[in-house]
Order: C-alpha cells, then structure tokens, then sequence
C-alpha cells in the first residue's frame, strides 16, 4: 500500500504532517512511503532524514496525488487537489467539514474516503489520535509566552531593595486543553491566574492547576458528550459578558480559548470591556475564522492573523498558534496520524483497513465509496446545491 505526503502549500504554514521517525514506523510496518521533496523543512527535517527513514522523495506532486492508496496531510486540499486524487483512495487531513460543504461534495463525487482529524471522537482510546488536542496544548503555551513580549510588565511578583513588583494578573476564558494548558503555563512565569469556562465542572481542573474559578451565575449550561462547551442563549451570553467584565479590567493579559467546533466562534471580550483595561495590556485569543471577508473572533475590533490596538490594548489574533513551535507541533500531529493509521492497519495484508463498526471511524469517516457516510455532516450539506 503507498501512502503519500504531500507539503503543505499554506502561507506561513510550517507544519509537517509526518516526521521521519514516524514514517520510519510505517515502512517497517510494511509500507511504501513517498514524500514530497522539502516537506519537514519548517520543522526542521531535511528531506534526507526522510530518506534515512525509508520513505522516497518526489517532486512530482500530482503524482503523488494521483497514485497513492492513502494521504497523510495536516490541512485540507483544494478543490483542484480533490480531482486529482486516485479514485477509491483514502484522504486524511483537517477538513472542517461543518463549514466545508463544496469540498465534501467533491470528495463524494471523486469516491474518495475522506478522514477528518477535527471529527475524531474524544474517547479513551482516540486519545493517543486527537489532534484538535494536542494542538490546542501548544496553543495555549505559545499564547501565554506572545503576550509577555507585548506585556511592559514581568509576569512574577520580585522584591527588590528599590521596589516590590506585584505579580500581574492573567485572565484565562475558556478552561480547555487550550486554556488549561494557558493557566498552567501562566502560574509557571509566576502569574496570579483566574479563569472561567461556562462548563462548572472544569472549575476543579482550574484550581488543581493554581488558578481561581471566577463564579458568574448562567443557569442551566452544560458540555457535549465530546466534552464541548453547548452554546449559550443571548440571554446567557449577555450574563456572562457582564460577569466577565471587572476581572478583565484587573487583569494585565486576558486570553480567549472558547469555541463552538463548527461554527463561528463567540464574541467573548466587547468594546466597552477593552476600554476598561490598563493601557499596555494585552488580549490574545485563539478562536478566529474569516468567511469571504467577514472576519470573526473571540475579540471585538479584532482582525484575523493580525496584532491591534484597541484603547491602548494590544489584541493579538495570530489564528495558527501551535504552527508557532512547528517542531514540536509535527511531532505531536505526526504521532496521532501514525497512531491513527496503526490502528487499522492489517500486518498480515500491510493495508489499512476500514472498520465501519469501529466507533472511531463512525465519527471522522466524511465520505466514503459515492457517499456521505457521516449522518451529522450528511444532514447538513445533502441536498445543498
């Protein structure tokens, strides 16, 4: 079986979906792996450690599309990139299928099996193929350490003979992998962290860390059996805005973690909240998306991929955080790939093969032999068009 790695063509994007230890472990499970040539150089593997590694180096990429049984990717393909998949191979990337109706579509009408690393279940045993998770981790660190280099201000408490500095106040929104990840970093640097998350039954992760829960009264709230935040009601949000609103002026760096997987991430931080804050300080958040040429974020006034100045607050939108320490970003990526693959994969064949009463793959199959295979995904865009 020839499984393909195609390098990412994204801006900026430094990523590699497969590192050379992990294709390491395919060829010895008995696969043949072609790479394309310069694909680990942001994460700073030259194509000879692939090479080292078993795996061949092409240049050819429509070839390399156009022959192989399975993909490995980290972001999703261009239309154009979907036609020249083999028919009847398997494609496994980000894919952001709630948003992506036309690429579905093309998937489905190429026969192609389209994996989607967004919609691995959040189980016990998907765990070690989690990306959206190991991801986020990275994320919530670099988040942390970008702002201290737009801070004035040190992060620890240190007494001086002159003077006794305060230790500065870190406001965390949202208590995920991302955001627990954010406070356990920001105590490290020796920050006072406070926290909040509409899920209740985080509070007890945020203190475990040494951070306090910051208690704002919504009613009824709630998670997903994926362990998501459910969206709040206008009546809600509005509760939760104005809760939220003096510890964001008391705090010297506020960072937003919260989002709607699917959808258009919530306008956690307003206008009028920025305002409050001390000039000089620094808002940073993860959950942004642009849609045409709308842009939408955690952040109001904010930009997507660009740092502002709102009231004399910087607000930092860089929108691919954990490209920001690429090495270690691939290696985490390329583990849940290989752990993905070696769950299915068949020794004695040396072929991947699909288990459609696995509960894995009834969550991240999208599309598969002419169909939609996905009931979530299939309920939203069959019929569109």
């Amino acid at each position: 079986m020839l499984i393909g790695v195609p390098k990412e063509l994204a801006d900026g994007e430094n990523r590699a979906p497969m590192i050379p230890a992990n294709i390491k472990k395919l060829v010895r499970a008995g696969a043949e792996v072609h790479v394309e040539a310069g694909l680990g150089l942001g994460a700073g593997h030259a194509d000879s450690e692939y090479e080292e590694a078993g795996a061949t180096i092409t240049t050819d990429r429509a070839a390399l599309l156009g022959t192989s049984d399975i993909l490995l990717r980290l972001g999703k393909p261009t239309l154009d990139e979907i036609n020249q998949v083999k028919e009847g191979a398997i494609h496994v990337s980000y894919l952001d299928p709630f948003n992506e109706g036309d690429l579905v579509k093309a998937f489905k009408a190429r026969g192609v099996t389209a994996i989607s690393m967004e919609m691995i279940p959040r189980t016990t045993r998907s765990q070690k193929m989690d990306a959206l998770s190991s991801q986020a981790s990275l994320a919530g660190y670099v988040m942390v350490m970008l702002a201290t280099t737009k801070l004035p201000s040190i992060l620890p408490m240190m007494m001086t003979p002159a003077v006794t500095i305060k230790p500065a106040t870190v406001f965390i929104i949202g208590a995920g992998v991302a955001g627990l990840q954010a406070i356990a970093t920001a105590k490290r640097l020796g920050a006072k962290v406070v926290a909040f998350d509409t899920r209740p039954e985080v509070a007890e992760q945020v203190h475990s860390l040494g951070g306090k829960f910051l208690e704002i009264d919504l009613g009824e709230t709630g998670s997903t059996k994926d362990g998501y935040a459910v969206a709040l009601t206008p009546e809600q949000q509005a509760l939760q805005l104005e809760g939220q609103k003096k510890q964001i002026a008391e705090s010297d760096i506020v960072i937003t973690t919260a989002q709607l997987f699917g959808r258009k991430p919530p306008q956690l931080v307003k206008d009028d909240a920025i305002a409050g804050m001390k000039a000089g300080s620094v808002i940073v958040y993860m959950a942004a998306m642009k849609d045409g040429d709308e842009y939408y974020g955690n952040v109001e006034g904010s930009r997507f991929g660009e740092t502002v100045t709102i009231h004399d607050v910087s607000v930092i939108g860089n929108g691919n955080w954990a490209n920001v320490v690429a090495r270690d970003a691939s290696q985490m990526y390329s583990a849940n790939m290989f752990n993905l693959v070696d769950e299915y994969w068949n020794e004695e064949a040396k072929a991947f093969e699909l288990d459609f009463e696995d509960d894995i793959l009834q969550g991240c199959v999208i599309t598969h032999g002419g169909a939609i295979v996905n009931e979530t995904i299939k309920n939203i865009h069959e019929g569109e068009g």
